[in-house]
């Protein structure tokens, strides 16, 4: 028995490593330019029979002629992610954000990636900001801290803002705004990067800090190393505790475990995704800042902020979206429902372009196959709660959610104050989705910028995932319009801010909140 384990080991190791070392190869391998073209008509093909809106921005007729466009140009074999850069700008005048062009990158053998898992690459400590036109070090989660407002000049003396004008390409918002282009390739560089150019090993930065330039060289190291470092300082002799304190102290991780779970913390920036405090020396003033709609517990975290809020009889909320782009629908309809006084309802039916949108999700090439096996056993079920939930109306499908669609009574908690909203370009799908209820019924005032996401919607819901055949490239794509019943005109545009402010790099570098400052100031002025 042992040796046929053995021998089962072996056997999947050496097919594991001969799939990665196959895959690796097509990938990097020239593609002849007829295979390329199927692949674009392939890729239009499941975006034409699986979104629900792909014309609503930009026509049928300027569609076909962008992707018959992209055809023409492929006149020579190209590598998979040469084939890439091409067809990500093509994708993008759909003009919907929540489709995206996959990039392709080398894979490992599990013994690599063993060996990968004990190391860290330098660079992607860095947290960027797109301002004023150029690229700035936002944050450093490594050990300098002196890059914190240095500009990025070029990375290994390609001018920077040639790769960012390059990147924004590669990526839409939903509908005309623009506000998410500045924002997000800002915030995502590193990842836009490492798709652009591979997986890497070292980097050679150029900064620029008021007058002085300086180079710095990132490399990948040992995370052992980082430990070294910190061991390198003598540590004193712990101290015998006695049983009361190891029981305060066991209570103590107890607790701050359940915070963790509740304000759903972020290990890498040792921050979380929702934080609730006061500013100021009393109650009055509320600060709600929300990272995304995704992970932690939610229910247990607006809850107990809300009941804050009402035995404190506070006056002013504020609820900062600002960089959240976005989650769980199920989350935002709990946390408005706190917000609002009146009945609601909080989506329409999805709109969808099939009868078994479940189905269709999780049937793709790109699904395993025990996925397709446990799909295969279950379609009976999920075709038959997909046809319950479908109606077709004026020749279109529409999906129910009757969780969201129905109408709603207030949480009996909800905020009686004034609330103010902070929104940017990176403020996108559900941030957005929200945003539209509190903007069209007047419960906020909104300050910052425009936001990324429509005011009128995004197909988003649930996603396929479909791999072109040549160049394993992955296309994802939503299958559902997820919006609320408000609308505004023109279409295609995000929720604009009552107050528009922009930062600008001094006050990054004095470390000032303008938007914020404007809400307090305009609450004192109140007051």
């Amino acid at each position: 028995m042992k040796k046929q384990i053995l021998v089962i080991t072996v056997l999947l190791l050496l097919t594991s490593c001969s799939s990665v070392k196959t895959y690796n190869e097509q990938i990097t391998e020239l593609h002849p330019a007829e295979n390329l073209q199927n692949d674009v008509d392939k890729l239009y093909k499941q975006l034409k029979k699986h979104h629900p809106k792909l014309y609503q921005y930009t026509s049928k007729t300027d569609l076909d002629l962008k992707f018959d466009s992209l055809k023409n140009t492929i006149k020579k074999p190209l590598t998979s992610p040469e084939f890439y850069k091409k067809l990500a700008p093509v994708v993008t005048q759909v003009k919907q954000g929540h489709i995206s062009v996959g990039y392709t990158v080398k894979r490992f053998t599990k013994k690599q990636r063993k060996t990968l898992s004990k190391q860290k690459f330098e660079f992607y400590d860095l947290d960027f900001e797109y301002l004023e036109n150029k690229l700035w070090v936002k944050n450093n989660y490594g050990k300098d801290s002196t890059l914190v407002g240095s500009e990025v000049i070029s990375i290994d003396d390609e001018p920077v803002l040639k790769l960012v004008n390059t990147y924004k390409t590669r990526f839409a918002s939903d509908g005309y705004n623009t506000t998410l282009h500045d924002r997000f390739v800002g915030k995502g560089f590193s990842t836009f990067y490492v798709r652009d150019k591979g997986f890497l090993d070292s980097l050679k930065v150029t900064f620029k800090n008021k007058d002085s330039v300086f180079v710095r060289n990132f490399k990948r190291i040992s995370k052992e190393e980082k430990k070294a470092d910190s061991s390198s300082v003598k540590k004193e002799k712990p101290i015998k505790l006695s049983k009361a304190e190891k029981v305060e102290n066991r209570l103590a991780r107890k607790k701050r475990k359940k915070d963790n779970k509740k304000y759903g913390y972020l290990a890498k920036r040792n921050e979380y995704t929702r934080n609730f405090n006061y500013i100021g020396k009393d109650s009055t003033v509320a600060f709600m800042k929300i990272r995304s709609f995704t992970n932690g517990n939610y229910k247990k975290f607006y809850k107990e902020s809300f009941t804050k809020l009402d035995s404190a009889n506070t006056k002013y909320l504020v609820i900062d979206l600002r960089d959240n782009g976005g989650g769980r629908i199920a989350e935002i309809d709990y946390l408005y429902s706190y917000l609002t006084n009146k009945e609601y309802q909080f989506i329409t039916d999805s709109e969808v372009n099939s009868r078994i949108p479940f189905l269709k999700s999780f049937m793709s090439n790109t699904s395993p196959n025990s996925l397709k096996v446990i799909g295969g056993l279950l379609s009976p079920i999920v075709i038959a709660h997909n046809l319950l939930k479908i109606r077709k109306k004026d020749g279109k499908l529409y999906y129910r959610f009757n969780k969201h669609t129905k109408l709603k009574e207030p949480n009996p908690l909800n905020f009686k104050g004034e609330i103010y909203v902070l929104i940017n370009g990176n403020s996108f799908s559900a941030s957005s989705l929200i945003s539209t209820h509190l903007k069209a019924n007047k419960k906020a005032i909104f300050v910052g910028e425009e936001t990324g996401g429509a005011y009128n919607g995004t197909v988003a819901g649930i996603y396929k995932i479909y791999e072109l055949p040549e160049t394993k490239l992955k296309i994802r794509m939503g299958l559902m319009q997820i919006e609320a019943p408000q609308k505004q005109n023109p279409d295609g545009y995000g929720i604009k801010p009552d107050i528009k402010i922009i930062p600008t790099v001094e006050d990054r570098k004095m470390n000032r909140d303008t938007e914020l400052e404007w809400i307090l100031n305009d609450i004192y002025k109140t007051n």
